[in-house]
């Protein structure tokens, strides 16, 4: 769960205890004037997003662990951590540009035509992909803790007392969930790299990497628009399909879950109320 300034990892050991870590997002001059100027705004929320998926991750799993020799860290915890970010690259940003470029040297495609497949193909790669590792019976739980996470939230949002039993009534799909923002990234890289010229195929690819950054951006924006206005049935027809991968990305939860759910919803609540005042934080 992130706040504004905080954010907290819980995770139920093998043994059934719930274990809770609160850590800061830190804070700095720079941080904080990038933070206020769309584009930029974005970059920081993506690298945030990078950095604490990568502590809970690490967290999660070491609270698994039963010896120390089965914690991840030092240089193991860093060749997977590069290893995937290479393939995810490597798979779902260079591998349809090289198709892309392969339909535009090989059967004459106009730029534009061989660009929209690129796109299209980098979509569907997407959701077939998150679609296939959905059937895997670890990742229907971790897709189950995902769906815990929103329910709480949305219980939250809706002044509701929150408890296992109240949390339940609430929707799966919430409309600042990440899987959103990787869809908008995925949409709009149709309409970005469409509109681009002819380029070999090197400089396609480089091309496609310089420009992360600003597919990360625009999508940010995009997200921040629709969330502010999403009670306009403009918004709402715009966030329908995120919503609607999200049934892809989310299970209902088990009991036990939405407890793991809730105790770190509520130490980022205790914590927040805690910084706020000027109290320290264990």
């Amino acid at each position: 769960m992130r706040g504004a300034a905080l954010y907290c990892v819980a995770v139920r050991t093998p043994q059934g205890a719930i274990l809770v870590d609160t850590q800061s997002l830190g804070a700095s001059s720079l941080r904080t004037i990038l933070g206020r100027w769309p584009l930029l705004r974005g970059l920081i929320v993506l690298w945030d997003a990078l950095v604490i998926g990568t502590r809970a991750l690490t967290y999660s799993a070491n609270a698994q662990a039963e010896s120390a020799d089965e914690r991840i860290e030092g240089a193991p915890l860093a060749i997977t951590l590069v290893g995937s970010l290479v393939v995810g690259l490597a798979l779902f940003l260079l591998l349809p540009a090289a198709v892309g470029h392969l339909i535009q040297t090989a059967l004459g495609w106009p730029h534009w035509a061989a660009n929209l497949t690129e796109g299209t193909f980098r979509l569907v790669l997407l959701v077939g992909y998150i679609a296939a590792i959905g059937r895997l019976p670890e990742i229907r739980r971790v897709f189950g803790y995902h769906g815990a996470e929103h329910q709480t939230i949305s219980a939250f949002e809706a002044g509701e007392t929150l408890t296992p039993a109240s949390i339940a009534p609430y929707p799966l799909e919430h409309p600042r969930c990440g899987t959103a923002f990787l869809l908008t990234v995925a949409v709009l890289s149709i309409l970005l790299f469409s509109a681009l010229g002819p380029m070999p195929l090197l400089p396609r690819l480089g091309y496609r990497l310089l420009l992360v950054p600003v597919l990360a951006a625009l999508s940010y924006e995009y997200l921040r628009v629709t969330g502010k206005y999403r009670h306009s049935w403009l918004s709402r027809a715009l966030t329908w399909p995120n919503l609607a991968l999200q049934r892809l990305t989310t299970r209902p939860p088990a009991p036990e879950m939405v407890e793991v759910a809730l105790a770190a919803f509520q130490a980022l609540r205790r914590a927040e109320q805690a910084q706020a005042g000027g109290t320290s934080i264990s």
